[in-house]
């Protein structure tokens, strides 16, 4: 008896868990943004670099609204763009140097807001995600 308890344990996990939502958070379905050092810029002269974000371990990761909040002060001179297609842009002609601390916020929903029909027509709630939320934190270097 005592080899199946945790086998038994195990059934009841997932009995009384849905396990789409445990495998999902094993998987790591969780949004992601890019892990990159963004491009040295120079004081007067036109800079241009993103960040792209992603959901990963989704296939279907275009199918979730992705909202961004970038939080730090920006140089002088340096604008941030928004793009529908995941990804922060930062752009312009910079008027001070210095090292600049930026944090980029994103959370993610899904475009159906999760729901969906099943076989028999009754309307169901799945959100795959672990989180939908995630941030990092970026260093502009202007010279």
């Amino acid at each position: 008896m005592r080899p199946y308890i945790p086998v038994i344990l195990l059934i009841s996990f997932f009995s009384l868990t849905s396990c789409e939502d445990v495998l999902d958070c094993i998987i790591n379905v969780r949004p992601e943004l890019s892990d990159k050092v963004l491009e040295v810029g120079f004081v007067d002269e036109y800079y241009f670099d993103n960040i792209t974000a992603q959901i990963n371990n989704e296939p279907r990761d275009n199918d979730y609204d992705y909202y961004f909040n970038v939080t730090g002060r920006l140089p002088e001179g340096l604008e941030v763009y928004y793009d529908k297609y995941r990804e922060v842009i930062f752009e312009g002609v910079p008027k001070e140097s210095g090292r600049f601390r930026i944090t980029v916020s994103l959370e993610v929903v899904a475009l159906n807001g999760g729901y969906y029909y099943d076989d028999f027509g009754n309307e169901r709630f799945n959100d795959p995600l672990c989180s939908d939320y995630t941030s990092k934190t970026y260093v502009l270097a202007i010279k």
